[in-house]
């Protein structure tokens, strides 16, 4: 089972710049991507789109945010939201339930310039984790859950870690609410595979050529309860995809037993 999780920094854009032949060419079972930035009636979906059920979380601010899943095999449940009122009117999780997992797809809050949005940012992750958690033990199934965190965890994974020690996304205290979900007992894949792997990032600004030098930051992630770990084939990041200023990260699994 392959599954494939992308910030697109707008559907319609990324639709334009090859999306279309990336989904043909790679054939993923479940596709989750972020930053839509539109509500479903406003994208003509290629027919490359077809075999997919679709389900889609928008921002109640028009052209912001959103999120969404295409997967091949249809669910058994579909939730939106954390259930957290506070949090929920960005469009920024989906949750599809199926039969030996929960998948949940999540566009992390930016605790943007000067971290002027970081106390709200502190409490997503907080009752995010719990929502993690308890979805754990409501449905008494793993989770796996992906999408832009927008924090690089440790100093491997960003270019000039020095430089941004204090700059939204490598703050200590997003560094340690990502910690904090390792604590609770998920598991980054990409890092279980390649714990020593440098210059593998999946964001880069669009200043300053940092695509084309590699001066870039790893955001994007998949993670998964201790109980899945067996079944992780490969964890991987595809750079050589354009069409956002995010690329793709995948997750193969392997069929349960």
């Amino acid at each position: 089972m392959l599954l494939i999780s992308w910030n697109v920094n707008g559907i319609r854009a990324a639709l334009t710049k090859g999306m279309a032949d990336f989904v043909s060419n790679t054939n993923p079972d479940i596709l989750c991507l972020q930053e839509t930035k539109a509500r479903e009636e406003q994208v003509d979906l290629p027919l490359e789109f077809a075999g997919y059920h679709r389900f889609w979380n928008s921002a109640q601010k028009p052209g912001y945010s959103g999120t969404a899943i295409f997967t091949k095999t249809p669910p058994i449940s579909v939730d939106y939201g954390i259930r957290h009122e506070h949090h929920d009117s960005e469009g920024r999780v989906i949750t599809a339930e199926y039969e030996d997992f929960s998948l949940v797809t999540v566009y992390t809050p930016n605790s943007q310039d000067f971290l002027r949005r970081l106390d709200y940012r502190m409490q997503w992750d907080v009752d995010f984790l719990r929502y993690l958690k308890e979805l754990e033990q409501e449905k008494n199934k793993p989770v796996i859950f992906c999408g832009d965190l927008n924090v690089s965890h440790q100093e491997i994974d960003l270019a000039r870690p020095k430089e941004n020690r204090k700059n939204a996304g490598f703050s200590d205290q997003e560094r340690q609410g990502f910690s904090n979900m390792l604590d609770a007992g998920f598991t980054d894949t990409f890092r279980h595979l390649h714990p020593e792997t440098t210059e593998a990032y999946s964001w880069w600004s669009y200043r300053a050529g940092a695509r084309e030098r590699n001066i870039g930051w790893r955001l994007d992630y998949f993670l998964l309860s201790e109980s899945l770990k067996s079944r992780i084939v490969d964890a991987g990041i595809m750079p050589q995809i354009l069409g956002s200023d995010h690329c793709p990260v995948t997750l193969t699994l392997a069929p349960s037993t």
